[in-house]
């Protein structure tokens, strides 16, 4: 759960440091005084978009922090453990925005992406506000909202990949239909490759022709080279190296008895000689193999400006001329092949339409089961909220499409009847403001409890309700901080009644500058800001009265 949460520099708060317990906390002020702010504080902490205006007036930068105790959320300790970000059995997130809009973050004082600062915090907080009532209005979030409902991610999922895997096969068969007559493109393909068999294109093959080419392109200063080496070991004009090394031996065998080290010298002498055998020998073999041959070396020119004449026309090196014969080859296989693969897309095609279809009519049954549920849940809820003959249904309808759908084989419109005896319609087109809040926390309430989210933020979800319908609201709130630490923002005496601690933030001007202060309240504290919600700005007897009925019921 949230521990502390600490703002600075943040709009119109200079400073506030807040800590936060168990069960249901909420924050109230008057209007305009910033008490919103607090969650758009933790917002851009679960990794909303900053940008320079969060920056107090004056200010080079924003500092927001919060702290959370994970004991209530195993799932986030596994992510933070997963991305080496784990720090004993808290958390510490903390984020700057400087005043050109620019922003940092941090998770355990360890550098973070807003990426990371959203996974982790969807594992901790649970953001519930006013543009939800609006959102509520999409087909498209009323489909996401009874989807999370049902638990239907693995059916969803099933039928998402069936659709991707009949897609894939249907493009598939287009790009094959729309290369129409392909024999002529075989025909000068098998000539490309007819061309490349024919040449020897291994990589141990191109260095023989290299090295062959080179020996014939220099045989005759090869040869030279070789018999004048030859002349000079067997010494035919000079004395030989060997009969030189061996009289240098000769010379030092008399002397060996008097200088011991002489013995070494001598064994390398006569390694040198052995060493000059053998370099005679292999001389003289490599010298047996050079001849000067005209024609040789014209056919390894030719044959090597074959390859370069290849390489050009291909349009790469030598020795990747090799791969583009295996390219041209799996070309033509599939080309070869196009007619059989058309004829077996047919079947793929039509065996990849039925999964889909036996994956949407799974996702559909459990669809209609969580309609039936919800539907049930947040009639009995709205009636309790005050719409006591309300009715609220979730219609089912099944689309016709030629193409399998990602999302499944229906779509779904949320319906409510406000008054007996009139039929269910669209809620986007006949709730009012106050229904609309009525139905979209009563929706809320049905879902909550779906996920390990351990703290629930709610941003006035309870505008456009008053009276005894605000004290359901309140008490739904506080049993609901039973089960999670709940925090809400609410201008509603009836709901501000219920929480367990209470913030108060006031707004004044100090220096000319506008400031926002927070501060938890006392018991008698919280009992003069129930009776200024009741009353306004003057604390008349009788609002105290009610303010102190207010607190009594809870207790």
């Amino acid at each position: 759960m949230l521990t502390h949460l600490s703002i600075k520099q943040f709009a119109v708060v200079d400073s506030a440091e807040l800590e936060f317990g168990p069960g249901m906390t909420v924050i109230s002020g008057e209007t305009g005084a910033g008490k919103s702010l607090l969650v758009d504080a933790l917002g851009l902490i679960c990794g909303l978009r900053a940008d320079s205006g969060v920056v107090r007036h004056g200010a080079d930068r924003a500092e927001l922090a919060a702290g959370f105790a994970l004991a209530d959320a195993p799932s986030a300790r596994a992510w933070l453990h997963e991305n080496d970000l784990d720090e004993d059995d808290a958390c510490q997130i903390r984020r700057v925005v400087r005043a050109d809009g620019g922003s940092r973050a941090w998770i355990n004082g360890r550098p973070a992406t807003v990426g990371q600062l959203t996974e982790l915090t969807g594992l901790l907080v649970e953001i519930h506000g006013q543009h939800e009532q609006q959102a509520l209005l999409a087909r498209s979030s009323q489909l996401s909202l009874l989807d999370a409902f049902g638990r239907t991610d693995a059916e969803r999922s099933a039928v998402a990949d069936a659709a991707r895997r009949w897609s894939a096969l249907l493009a598939e068969r287009e790009a094959l239909s729309a290369q129409g007559d392909v024999s002529d493109r075989i025909d000068w393909l098998e000539h490309q490759f007819a061309e490349l068999e024919r040449e020897e294109l291994e990589p141990a093959a191109l260095d023989q022709l290299a090295t062959d080419h080179r020996r014939q392109a220099h045989a005759a200063d090869l040869i030279a080279a070789c018999d004048g080496a030859l002349a000079q070991l067997s010494g035919d004009d000079l004395p030989s190296p060997v009969g030189i090394v061996e009289q240098i031996r000769g010379s030092l065998q008399r002397m060996r008895e008097h200088e011991p080290r002489l013995d070494e010298v001598d064994g390398m002498l006569d390694a040198a000689t052995i060493q000059l055998d053998e370099a005679q020998t292999l001389l003289d073999r490599i010298r047996s193999d050079l001849d000067i041959d005209p024609a040789a070396f014209q056919a390894l020119d030719q044959r090597l400006g074959r390859l370069h004449d290849l390489a050009r026309k291909h349009r790469v090196p030598p020795e990747h001329l090799l791969a583009r014969r295996q390219e041209i080859a799996t070309e033509l296989d599939g080309l070869r092949g196009a007619g059989e693969r058309l004829r077996a897309l047919d079947a793929e095609i039509d065996a990849a339409r039925g999964a889909w279809q036996k994956a949407a009519d799974v996702l559909g049954a459990r669809r209609r089961e969580a309609a039936a549920a919800l539907s049930a849940e947040t009639t009995a809820l709205i009636g309790e909220l005050g719409m006591d003959a309300g009715r609220f249904e979730i219609a089912i309808d099944a689309i016709e499409e030629v193409r399998p759908d990602p999302q499944g084989a229906e779509r779904v419109e949320f319906m409510v009847a406000a008054n007996p005896g009139q039929p269910a319609r669209p809620l986007r087109k006949v709730a009012s403001g106050g229904e609309l809040s009525r139905v979209s926390l009563a929706i809320e309430v049905a879902a909550l409890g779906l996920d390990a989210v351990p703290t629930m933020v709610f941003d006035e979800v309870d505008s456009g309700i008053g009276g005894a319908v605000a004290d359901i609201v309140g008490r739904k709130l506080r049993a609901l901080g039973a089960r999670r630490q709940v925090l809400c923002v609410t201008h509603l005496p009836q709901v501000a009644a219920q929480g367990h601690a209470h913030y108060r933030v006031s707004k004044a001007a100090a220096a000319g500058i506008t400031q926002s202060e927070v501060r938890p309240l006392r018991a008698g504290e919280r009992e003069d800001e129930l009776a200024r919600m009741l009353g306004g700005a003057e604390l008349t007897r009788e609002a105290r009265a009610a303010a102190r009925r207010l607190l009594a019921d809870v207790e």
